[in-house]
Order: C-alpha cells, then sequence, then structure tokens
C-alpha cells in the first residue's frame, strides 16, 4: 500500500496494483530528461499543466524506477491502465502533487490532483 508522507502513490498498470515515488534519484532522472537545472526549475515545468505523452511515459517510469521496478521507459510506454490517456496523465498528477506539495490526500491511499498539476480535480 502506497504512503502519501513518503510521497508515494498507488496506479493501476497492466491490470496490476504499482507503487510509485519520485524519489531524490528518479527527481534527478527526470533534470536530466527535461533539461532542467534544478528541482525548482522542474516543478515549474510540471505547473503549466501540458503533459505530452513522452512525458507521462518519464514521470510514470521514473516513479516506478524509484519504487524499485526495473523497466525501461520504452517498456512503461506499452502499459495500459484504466482510463487511456486520461488515466495516465492522472497518475502523474497525483504522483507530482505528492511529491511537490498542492495537493491533499485522498481516502484509500491515493492523492487528489490540485492546483497547478493536470488531472482529476
Amino acid at each position: 500500500m502506497a504512503n502519501l508522507h513518503r510521497g508515494e502513490i498507488e496506479a493501476r498498470l497492466d491490470g496490476a496494483a504499482h507503487r510509485l515515488v519520485l524519489t531524490l534519484g528518479a527527481l534527478a532522472e527526470l533534470e536530466a530528461a527535461f533539461g532542467d537545472e534544478d528541482m525548482m526549475a522542474l516543478a515549474t515545468r510540471f505547473e503549466s499543466g501540458r503533459l505530452s505523452a513522452k512525458d507521462c511515459v518519464r514521470v510514470i517510469g521514473a516513479g516506478l524506477r524509484g519504487a524499485g521496478y526495473v523497466l525501461t521507459d520504452d517498456e512503461v510506454a506499452h502499459m495500459q491502465t484504466d482510463g487511456g490517456a486520461a488515466g495516465f496523465v492522472d497518475i502523474v498528477a497525483r504522483l507530482l502533487t505528492v511529491t511537490f506539495g498542492g495537493g491533499t490526500a485522498g481516502e484509500g491511499g491515493e492523492a487528489s490532483a490540485r492546483g497547478p498539476f493536470p488531472g482529476k480535480a
């Protein structure tokens, strides 16, 4: 079960529950992938609320690797989730919200996206 106090969320990918967390290493991976200098630049990037499919793959992949899964971004790109593209955006929004703040914890260990991040409000 995900622990929101540690910045974890749970997401259903390929029909199975997965834990995701953006550890310091995962955030460094995202900084490098997006060419951002620091975590504030990374947070600012996501505040725009605009996400490409490639952004979702990178964030979800980093979150899965941060939780200990050994998956490439190519493998993540072939995963499926409930709700299709909107489901992936919701996963990213919840993960960014518990990582950078600006949200509240919903029931069942899920973060509710609020504020600057896209997804279900």
